[in-house]
């Protein structure tokens, strides 16, 4: 049993109309869905894609009028965009253009890499790591041969390795590569892949005893997901972390994919989810993303739940 990859990150953001602008218009990315939070329908749940939103390329995120997040450990502190080889100087060039908060082109873990935040502090890393490439947006402000390939890798915080990696490698299967100083100055971090590995399968782990614990917030991360084909899949994986006691959600039926959730020891939480049916199961593909879809469950409540949320534009 191999998961293949990540399959998406959802973050927090307390500015949907703010966030919505940023990642479509600044970042170039479609969006490709526009739904709630299916266990809190007052928020809205943006979900930013390449042309297709296909699985391992989209961020996502819930609108929650939250305070902004105190870093530290015990989080998701990094999320990786990857972007051909050749792409970052006219990344910089553009995020620079537009006022955008970033770093330098430096090299991190051997790939070259450029360190942006968005308007609420999220921690985003354009990574030249083109492979495996996403589907062009035509409508997209931002040229093809620059857009947005995927997600990956995605980095965590933990106080202590060991009960973390015991999960990782026994439980989900994952396979210890290496290790680097983190760029942050606090600790090392160490590299796990799945399936055909590469930086669309990679989560990195950074050990950092003398961080707080981060309270999530605006700007932080909720989950990262991990790829499985199938439903059959996912149930096999169902009873695997059963077998090893992980306390977990059981399936729960998300209408677009199909998911598993649990957390790792540091309180991280994961999800397992299925590659479909995908975001054009309700709408076509070309127009997907531009009104409110709604799963059939909640569909029966249309007009309240539209009622009770701003408008993005």
């Amino acid at each position: 049993m191999q998961l293949t990859g990540i399959h998406h990150l959802t973050a927090i953001t307390a500015d949907a109309p703010g966030n919505n602008r940023f990642y479509t218009e600044t970042l170039g990315l479609r969006r490709v869905k526009k739904t709630v939070n299916q266990d809190d329908t007052s928020a809205y749940h943006l979900f930013f894609a390449d042309g297709a939103g296909s699985p391992g390329t989209d961020i996502t995120f819930f609108d929650w009028p939250a305070a902004r997040e105190r870093r530290g450990t015990n989080a998701i502190t990094g999320t990786g965009l990857r972007v051909a080889e050749d792409s970052l100087d006219w990344w910089a060039g553009r995020l620079a253009g537009l006022g955008v908060s970033t770093g330098k082109v430096g090299t991190l873990d051997g790939r070259p890499s450029l360190d942006v935040e968005d308007p609420e502090g999220q921690r985003l890393r354009l990574v030249a790591a083109p492979t495996p490439a996403g589907q062009p947006w035509d409508r997209s402000p931002v040229p093809a041969e620059h857009q947005i390939q995927g997600l990956g890798p995605i980095t965590i915080s933990v106080p202590d390795l060991v009960p973390t990696q015991a999960l990782l490698t026994q439980v989900m299967n994952m396979r210890q590569l290496r290790d680097y100083a983190s760029p942050d100055g606090h600790g090392q971090v160490h590299v796990f892949e799945m399936g055909d590995g590469g930086a669309a399968a990679e989560l990195h782990v950074a050990v950092q005893p003398d961080l707080p614990r981060a309270r999530q917030g605006a700007g932080g991360v909720h989950h990262v997901a991990f790829r499985v084909p199938d439903t059959a899949a996912l149930t096999e994986w169902t009873g695997r972390v059963g077998q090893f006691r992980v306390a977990s959600s059981g399936e729960v039926e998300r209408y677009y994919f199909r998911s598993l959730y649990f957390r790792e020891p540091g309180g991280t939480l994961f999800e397992l989810a299925t590659d479909g049916p995908g975001f054009d199961v309700d709408e076509p593909r070309d127009s997907m993303g531009e009104g409110l879809s709604l799963p059939p469950f909640l569909e029966g409540r249309r007009a309240q739940i539209e009622a009770g949320l701003k408008p993005l534009a």
